[in-house]
């Protein structure tokens, strides 16, 4: 490879950036928005569920649990009345997302020392909605009658239970996803522009124009990657920016195990792209080729649906998944303060990743003389 003529290439690459009236915006909006906005819209965060109440005892107890229900931030008492049909009516009309049904005698029964039950139904058209809201109005209750007990000397023992979250002490969900939201901007600047670019150059007849020079093929295709690279490591950065001024969250760990994870994966990225452009005839064709690639990374990487959560089989095929590494590495340092030794799985499959695409990259490019 000589130096001269890759510095020659890297030169006319950024002028054609330059030019190109698309690739200078996408590098600038890309950041912008995919860190300013998707963290508040791909926000698994459950309030306001509405409650439909069905009151059958109509005392003071009940007309209590009705109004810490209606108090708490994620509840709301979308309907109170003393039919269940008219409940179940809002739910089916999605007016309220959960039923609590307060049996007759309820806190005469409680007085008595007996155990009635309070049911609550939730929908489970939306299960996460459903599940999750059943649960708030299970705690509302719960806490409700423990202070009414209390204050009326009737206290059953309960258990004395201390609750901590590790690592993420508020359960905000945005801090679970900004970390995970590098893996989008690298794989749209390091992966989908550079497919792009040699797919235009195919299309436009002046590939072949280089393809007749004596320059060697790993020379042109590095004259086409490094300055994506150089944009990726700048968009992360410009992305962590973002997370720090706006969200408040900067990586518990070292800053520079974020940027080496981020290198492996624009490499990771970049053979990928490379290797998809080298079999495309048309941008049309690579295009629909990186969107299936793209669509399988976001659903299968654990961006949004937790690795875990997934079937058997589906936590399997997650192993050849290069975001899924990617993702675990910037999640470990930025809420853990996880190190390298500590990933070392997950870096060392990054490289494996990374040369093997760009291995199959150098060689499916064919280059005529």
């Amino acid at each position: 490879m000589n130096p001269r003529i890759l510095q020659i290439l890297l030169k006319k690459e950024v002028k054609l950036m330059k030019r190109n009236p698309f690739i200078p915006r996408i590098i600038i909006a890309m950041p912008v928005m995919v860190m300013l906005l998707l963290p508040l819209v791909a926000n698994l965060e459950v309030r306001n569920v509405g409650a439909a109440v069905v009151d059958n005892d109509c005392t003071e107890l009940s007309r209590r649990i009705v109004a810490d229900m209606d108090a708490s931030e994620y509840l709301s008492v979308a309907e109170c009345g003393f039919a269940y049909h008219e409940a179940l009516q809002a739910v089916e009309t999605g007016r309220a997302d959960a039923i609590v049904v307060i049996p007759s005698h309820y806190s005469k029964d409680l007085v008595n020392g007996l155990r009635p039950k309070i049911e609550i139904e939730a929908n489970g058209v939306n299960a996460t909605k459903g599940m999750l809201g059943s649960r708030y109005a299970a705690q509302s209750v719960g806490a409700t009658l423990m202070q009414w007990q209390s204050q009326e000397g009737i206290t059953l023992p309960e258990a004395n239970i201390s609750v901590m979250n590790y690592f993420n002490p508020t359960l905000d969900f945005r801090n679970y996803m900004i970390p995970a939201l590098m893996v989008v901007l690298i794989i749209i600047i390091c992966g989908f522009l550079p497919t792009l670019n040699l797919v235009s150059e195919k299309e436009a007849g002046t590939i072949e124009a280089m393809n007749v020079t004596p320059v060697g093929k790993f020379t042109f295709v590095l004259s086409k990657l490094i300055p994506y690279w150089i944009v990726g490591i700048l968009v992360v950065t410009v992305g962590m920016t973002i997370g720090w001024l706006v969200y408040g969250l900067v990586p518990a760990g070292n800053i520079a195990e974020v940027y080496l994870a981020a290198i492996l994966f624009s490499f990771v990225m970049s053979g990928l792209g490379v290797s998809i452009a080298n079999r495309s005839a048309t941008i049309l064709q690579s295009i629909f080729m990186m969107f299936a690639f793209i669509m399988i990374f976001q659903l299968m990487g654990g961006l949004f649906t937790p690795i875990a959560s997934m079937p058997g089989w589906a936590q399997n095929i997650t192993y050849l998944i290069p975001p899924r590494y990617f993702i675990e590495i910037m999640r470990a340092v930025y809420l853990k303060g996880a190190t390298v030794q500590e990933l070392w799985i997950q870096y060392s499959m990054l490289a494996v990743f990374a040369a093997v695409l760009c291995s199959v990259a150098a060689l499916t490019y064919r280059k005529r003389y």
